[in-house]
């Protein structure tokens, strides 16, 4: 079984996990600037039955945020208008059972910055590129942990 490799705190169980799909109808917002990558794991997402609402940035995010409640928000970490740990910080107080439902993507593992903060917040971080069975691995990962709605 291929590993994957996700960033967690060290007093933190590590599951072995397949690429089985959780239960169904689970809502997921990716907060993602890319266009053309959102779209990819969108369709990805929603062949393994996850209802996806997509936002560009951490402004737009923040106004699906305040719309519903999503079991998961994968969110890029360098955005433009309002970047993932300032989108995470709004969520945090606005809807603080939100945080713990984070994973966060992003291109760059050696910026100290993003390192210092994903440690902080003790957040699922996913590095790219990756694979996508680990998108959704963590995905289970993340929904096992989270608090229920």
């Amino acid at each position: 079984m291929d590993r994957f490799r996700f960033v967690a705190p060290p007093e933190q169980k590590v599951y072995d996990v397949t690429a089985e799909p959780p239960e169904l109808s689970k809502t997921i917002l990716l907060v993602e600037d890319d266009a053309a990558f959102a779209e990819i794991l969108k369709e990805y997402l929603e062949s393994y039955d996850f209802s996806v609402t997509v936002a560009c940035d951490g402004v737009q995010g923040m106004k699906r945020v305040m719309e519903k409640d999503f079991d998961i928000i994968i969110c890029d970490l360098l955005m433009p208008n309002l970047p993932g740990d300032m989108f995470y910080i709004g969520v945090e107080r606005v809807k603080p059972k939100l945080a713990k439902r984070f994973i966060f993507i992003t291109g760059h593992q050696n910026n100290p910055k993003i390192s210092e903060f994903v440690k902080k917040v003790r957040a699922l971080t996913l590095f790219k590129p990756f694979e996508m069975h680990v998108l959704l691995e963590t995905i289970n990962v993340a929904l096992k942990n989270a608090p229920k709605r």
